[in-house]
């Protein structure tokens, strides 16, 4: 998938390159080459030294050696497109990284679940990431449902959606992550105990973010509108919840439900879709969702007008009243948002035109974090996530770029010394027809 990080060439190669005879150019080129690999094949053997030797800390019994490790393969994993070195290790690595998530502490538990996601971003979509979702899903499902600390939660949800959204196949296996996921966002009393649980705001916005991430996935899976009702409800209340980050969550969800046309009844009951009833009931659905529609427009013009009181977090009201006039225009006029982002060079720009991919690309951006650019540029899940094609010459060390060029000059002689090879062959056959 992502393609490996090139070496740079050292010791005296560059001084093969002074020659200006076209002659030695292959000749040169060829020696820096090598002298390239050589280098490029010592730096991966390093790597994958320092990599087995964080394996083995793994299994130490120690917590804090573990972590430790945990740190250094999370910034190796960021730092890295490791996808050569961990191919043939990514079940060793994702058994200890799944009993880190089972008996670790707070801390490895987070750094486990990290580094799980990364593990499967890495990998690329395929049999491996697949086999990541079926191992770890039942661990992080199991995190959520006991209700442990919100930190642990938190990092649970979001190895959840980054697993399910890389190895998830069909819509089954994507549906259990979003229950699972719902069961934290509208949790319903359990069959013992009367009352039931509140997630803190942390929780409850990380869940609505990693919900809505998956579900820019389901595109075409969509069955039954009917059955999007009470979600959609539901959302719509958060948009009144005191915490502004939760508001914005519930903002982005209900603003790719637009996007996906979930709450338009009209636009399932020619096609193959069931809207969940006939006659009345589909009346009734149809009001129903002209009044949640109505009412969410409604709210959305307060945020996206909302004063400041004493206090306020200035940058995050902005956020906010930015993210809901761009909900308004959406919902009001179809107007999409539009981002960009520079990451290779001067032509290489990725953009983003939807919701769908504008939810995706802040997901993963966040994920990511300062391996964002990284992976962007050189992970083929994400280069055909956002269809980018970039310009590889821009990322090139300057010996690779001499390299390159010295590969291209090369081209030009062989190619001017067959013109020229042609050119006298056809002179020579003009002679001797005189």
């Amino acid at each position: 998938m992502g393609k490996s990080k090139k070496s740079k060439a050292r010791g005296g190669g560059d001084d093969l390159l002074d020659s200006s005879d076209a002659d030695s150019i292959g000749s040169s080129s060829t020696a820096l080459s090598d002298l390239s690999i050589s280098y490029a094949t010592e730096h991966v053997n390093s790597q994958e030294f320092v990599l087995d030797k964080y394996i083995d800390d793994l299994y130490e019994k120690r917590g804090s050696t573990r972590e430790a490790a945990l740190v250094k393969l999370v910034d190796a994993f960021e730092s890295f497109m490791l996808h050569g070195l961990v191919e043939n290790k990514y079940a060793t690595l994702l058994s200890q990284f799944n009993n880190s998530v089972k008996k670790g502490s707070t801390k490895e538990v987070f750094l486990a679940s990290r580094a799980i996601g990364l593990l499967a971003i890495t990998l690329g979509a395929g049999s491996s990431s697949h086999e990541i979702m079926e191992e770890s899903h039942p661990q992080l499902c199991r995190i959520l449902q006991a209700w442990s600390d919100a930190s642990k939660m938190i990092s649970a949800l979001d190895c959840l959606a980054v697993i399910t959204f890389v190895g998830a196949t069909d819509l089954a296996e994507t549906e259990l992550s979003l229950k699972a996921m719902w069961d934290v966002i509208h949790p319903k009393s359990g069959s013992n105990v009367g009352t039931v649980r509140k997630p803190k705001p942390p929780v409850l916005a990380a869940a609505i973010s990693a919900w809505t991430f998956l579900l820019t996935t389901i595109g075409s899976w969509r069955i039954n509108i009917d059955s999007w009702k009470e979600p959609i409800a539901f959302l719509s209340t958060l948009l009144e919840a005191e915490d502004r980050a939760v508001r914005m969550a519930a903002g982005e969800a209900l603003a790719l439900c637009f996007e996906l046309n979930l709450l338009d009844v009209s636009s399932c009951e020619d096609g193959d879709g069931n809207t969940g009833g006939t006659g009345g009931s589909k009346n009734k659905l149809f009001l129903d969702m002209q009044a949640l529609k109505a009412k969410i427009s409604g709210l959305a013009s307060n945020l996206s007008a909302e004063a400041g009181g004493k206090g306020a977090d200035k940058k995050n009201l902005t956020d906010q009243k930015d993210l809901f006039q761009r909900i308004l225009d959406f919902v009001k006029y179809g107007e999409c948002p539009e981002e960009s982002i520079k990451i290779a060079g001067k032509r290489d720009v990725l953009r983003v035109s939807s919701w769908s991919e504008l939810i995706q690309l802040n997901f993963l951006k966040r994920f990511l974090g300062k391996g964002f650019l990284k992976h962007v540029k050189e992970n083929g899940l994400l280069l055909d996530i956002f269809d980018i094609k970039v310009d590889t010459t821009e990322t090139l060390s300057s010996t690779d770029k001499k390299i390159f060029r010295s590969e291209e000059e090369k081209e030009r002689a062989l190619k001017l010394n067959k013109e020229r090879r042609l050119a006298q062959a056809r002179k020579n056959a003009a002679m001797l027809v005189e």
